[in-house]
């Protein structure tokens, strides 16, 4: 989430932003929620999108039917569900085709987000955008070479395939040691087979190459997040986050899924307009994002059971529900070598608690020795 008070057609901040945009060749983009105009474009968009900013202007002006228009599409939609209480949509990545005025198309990323003001109303919709084109074209290239390498290798690959099958075939009368060769080539042929299916494909081939991105997440911005859909929802909500790591490695997507589950039960269970508490805090050598309500909490009976595939407490007869919410939650957070817990606070009311290794050297192997998310008593990792 952004939150700015200070969003308006003069953006005191706008060189800075502008800059900060450009160092790497994107564009910045700033677009009044209130009239639907752009505040701020940055000067480069005449040699990326090949429209000035008179022209976007110009045209969004006569009803949002402009170059612009595709960069910001669904905008209304956004706020019209922010406004209901949805804040999934706060931060959305898109790509597609844009095209210019001399008909020619330019590849484009955009990442916008909602910029809210000290109030939690969107005032202005910031956005970058990307030329992807170099990127596309990359992808294609190896692609291309992918499909020719491993039409290269296959082809004499199969012709040894077969030839080995017909001596198999017609070296009945040969002896042990010959027929034993004969089965080694043929399997030294199936494995060089696969492996040409599983590395050497032109989509895995696509994939080399390609710059890794770092799997990495803000817990600060985990909850911040967590708090503004809360928000949304029309709860009051407290916030308690010190001493939290910048970074920890995560899918971001992953654990923002696993927080708006217990979200969506919090609001689901729990009175209307009764308070969220979130909290975030370094336990036993990671970081634990907490999660109360002020509801009945959980009953006695169904503790054990609550993050089973398909179990459903008590307390949800007359609740829409499938009873995956919370097992498919604890299996991403697993996946991550964390855990999640649930705890019955003092305080009362029912409190989940997420934890996350804050090194890399703490977590679970994510491919073996990992806890299932169907055993309720699996360590923390």
């Amino acid at each position: 989430m952004t939150r700015s008070a200070s969003v308006s057609a003069d953006i005191p901040t706008a060189d800075a932003f502008r800059t900060i945009a450009e160092l790497g060749g994107d564009l910045a983009f700033i677009l009044d929620c209130t009239t639907g105009l752009p505040a701020y474009v940055s000067p480069g968009v005449d040699d990326m999108l090949g429209y000035s900013l008179a022209d976007i202007r110009a045209q969004m002006d006569k009803g949002g039917d402009g170059p612009l228009a595709a960069l910001c599409a669904g905008l209304p939609e956004r706020l019209r569900r922010f406004a209901a209480g949805d804040g999934s949509r706060l931060r959305v990545m898109r790509e597609f085709d844009l095209r210019r005025p001399d008909g020619s198309e330019v590849a484009v990323e955009v990442i916008s987000t909602l910029a809210l003001d000290d109030a939690g109303q969107p005032r202005a919709l910031l956005g970058l955008v990307r030329d992807v084109s170099a990127r596309r074209e990359r992808e294609r290239e190896r692609k291309r070479f992918a499909s020719m390498l491993n039409h290269e290798f296959r082809t004499p690959l199969s012709t040894i395939d077969g030839a080995i099958q017909r001596l198999e075939s017609l070296g009945t009368k040969a002896d042990e040691a010959t027929r034993e060769r004969y089965r080694k080539i043929a399997t030294a042929t199936d494995r060089l087979i696969a492996m040409l299916d599983d590395y050497l494909s032109p989509e895995r081939m696509a994939a080399l190459g390609s710059q890794r991105r770092e799997n990495k997440v803000g817990p600060k911005l985990l909850l911040e997040e967590l708090v503004a859909q809360a928000r949304a929802a029309g709860r009051p909500v407290t916030l308690e986050a010190s001493d939290l790591p910048a970074a920890l490695r995560g899918e971001p997507s992953g654990l923002r899924l696993a927080l708006k589950v217990l979200l969506d039960n919090a609001l689901r269970y729990t009175p209307a307009g009764t308070a969220l508490h979130v909290a975030g805090r370094r336990v036993d050598g990671g970081v634990e994002l907490a999660l109360r309500d002020e509801g009945h909490g959980v009953l006695a009976d169904d503790v054990a059971r609550i993050f089973d595939k398909g179990y459903r407490g008590a307390n949800a007869e007359g609740i829409a529900g499938s009873g995956l919410g919370l097992y498919m939650a604890r299996s991403v957070v697993e996946v991550h070598g964390g855990s999640l817990t649930y705890a019955c606070p003092p305080e009362g009311g029912a409190e989940f608690r997420l934890w996350l290794p804050a090194q890399a050297s703490g977590a679970k192997s994510l491919a073996s020795g990992m806890t299932s998310s169907d055993n309720r008593h699996g360590d923390r990792g």
